[in-house]
């Protein structure tokens, strides 16, 4: 799995006013920021227990230091004008340095475990793509074995309907992807609250 297999994350800069923008309408700037640190943490944790490449995206610049800044992790900066243009981009160029199962999240799960991520590895040593559905109708994962540009052009972001159109899209393609269960974002101060990092937190 380790040569051929690669987790892309997107992780934004963790600036206070820049992250977490809906969840600090309702509890201030300072404490989102602590909110996506410990997610970022998590998602760190979780991707370093898995026996892949891993290579980390910011959003706006490489940071000096920062917590996937380690020899577990390559580092680059996302390109491109929306989500879909910076995920197509990121998938480019880990399927042009040679990987063939790429495997992409944010840091925005809570409950991403390892399981979750070696379930998606897994599926893609069969399947052609893998997508891990969440509950506000969009993905926290997409994984696949070739670059498919539909997925990522085009599209309207953070609605409801993402997760049901990237499916129609792959099956366009005659891919049936591998669906893993069902797992939440931490975008909204709902979101939290249903979350086991809100006690963390409180």
């Amino acid at each position: 799995m380790t040569d051929e297999s690669l987790l892309i994350i997107f992780t934004k800069n963790p600036i206070s006013g820049l992250v977490k923008t809906r969840l600090a309408n309702a509890i201030g700037d300072e404490a989102a920021l602590s909110v996506y640190e410990t997610l970022r943490h998590h998602t760190a944790c979780t991707a370093e227990k898995v026996n892949v490449s891993r290579t980390v995206f910011y959003s706006h610049f490489l940071p000096a230091t920062d917590i996937f800044l380690t020899d577990k992790y390559k580092a680059q900066q996302q390109a491109g004008d929306n989500l879909g243009e910076r995920m197509l981009h990121a998938m480019r160029k880990g399927f042009e340095t040679g990987f063939r199962h790429i495997v992409l999240i944010g840091t925005d799960c809570y409950e991403l475990s390892a399981t979750v991520l070696e379930s998606a590895f897994a599926a893609l040593e069969d399947a052609d793509a893998v997508i891990g559905p969440a509950s506000d109708g969009g993905f926290y994962l997409i994984g696949l074995n070739r670059l498919i540009p539909e997925i990522f052009l085009g599209r309207e972001w953070s609605t409801k309907k993402v997760f049901g159109e990237t499916i129609e899209i792959l099956r366009r393609f005659d891919i049936t992807p591998v669906q893993l269960p069902e797992l939440s974002d931490i975008d909204t101060f709902d979101d939290l609250k249903k979350s086991g990092l809100w006690k963390h937190e409180a």
